[in-house]
């Protein structure tokens, strides 16, 4: 690597994975700009190897979804923006895995949506994972034909610690980011998150090979990952949920409950930040993404749902979003990778 650019290495041990956002001292401190090479865990904490290893017997609950960091940036304070670009997302087995929960997921009974009928079976799919070729292979598991899907790994959890002291399972998404579950966490991403307290505290988990919008069955196609990211600061600016940015999109996010109110959060962020970056009226961003804009669902399983309001650049002329950190930090990546 050059000396102008920063590299360091995360690869925390059982005992230092962390179950939750806020609360935690950082593993790691590193300054605006530097490239973090890490590794994370799958959300059973590796326990679920094979179709025999139910999830109700070989986890230990409610130690499920293990984070990586937390992660401080220096400088970063309350009120800034703290600036995730995934630079790369990579399966760290030839194997992952997926399962139903008894209590968990769209369509079954759970804690919060009481039904008389009988809980899902639980049951575990084992994906085989080919690297070079780029794909997953699902196996029913009661007959019926192969298929092969596509790679596209990317992460369910990112996020910041929450504001005001307060501390969130690391399977709960909301403000500061967390359990969001939405496919476009994929490489070629910068994440925005509002600091809210010194150092942003970053953590990351939860890799997906593969996830279908919504995750239905409550799983992923789950495995560990070895992910590069490069972190950065925009000083002010925090936005209130957790944005996104790619060469094509800005994105926001809302995680809350009902799912109404989470599309409905996501769309008043995203109106409002086409007003902000184009000098429109409200009302003309508000009829612009009424007629342009995408809703993709992140998750309708977790302890919050999660949407997602999508729109293209192409729509916004002139605009560059949080000071063009996304432009800067696709170069810093692509230094990076014609070096690795």
């Amino acid at each position: 690597m050059t000396q102008s650019l920063e590299v360091v290495s995360l690869e925390p041990t059982p005992d230092q994975w962390r179950w939750s956002f806020g609360g935690g001292e950082p593993l790691l401190t590193v300054a605006p700009g530097t490239v973090v090479e890490l590794t994370t865990e799958d959300c059973y904490a590796g326990k679920v190897r094979g179709v025999d290893d139910l999830p109700s017997v070989v986890c230990q609950f409610p130690y499920l979804n293990p984070v990586t960091g937390p992660i401080a940036v220096e400088g970063a304070e309350p009120g800034d923006t703290l600036a995730v670009h995934l630079v790369d997302i990579a399966p760290a087995r030839d194997w992952a895995v997926s399962s139903t929960f008894p209590h968990f997921g769209a369509l079954t009974t759970t804690h919060s949506t009481a039904m008389l009928h009988e809980p899902l079976e639980e049951l575990v799919w084992l994906y085989e994972i080919d690297r070079e070729r780029g794909t997953c292979l699902f196996r029913p598991r009661r007959g019926g034909p192969e298929v092969e899907l596509p790679l596209d790994p990317m992460h369910g959890t990112i996020g910041v610690a929450p504001a005001s002291g307060e501390v969130f399972a690391s399977i709960t998404p909301g403000a500061h980011g967390g359990n969001m579950d939405t496919p476009e966490m994929r490489a070629g991403t910068t994440a925005y998150f509002g600091v809210n307290v010194p150092g942003g505290q970053l953590s990351i988990g939860d890799g997906h090979c593969r996830q279908g919008e919504g995750e239905v069955c409550g799983t992923a196609v789950e495995s560990a990952m070895r992910t590069v990211v490069v972190v950065d600061l925009v000083k002010g600016g925090g936005p209130a949920w957790p944005r996104l940015e790619t060469d094509e999109f800005l994105m926001s996010t809302g995680s809350v409950r009902p799912l109404e109110d989470a599309y409905r959060v996501s769309q008043h962020d995203l109106v409002t930040w086409a007003a902000e970056l184009t000098g429109w009226d409200r009302l003309d961003a508000l009829q612009l993404v009424s007629q342009a804009g995408l809703a993709p669902a992140g998750n309708v399983v977790d302890t919050n749902y999660t949407m997602v309001a999508k729109l293209a650049k192409r729509y916004l002329p002139g605009a560059t979003a949080a000071d063009g950190v996304h432009e800067r930090l696709r170069a810093t990546a692509a230094a990076y990778l014609a070096q690795r």
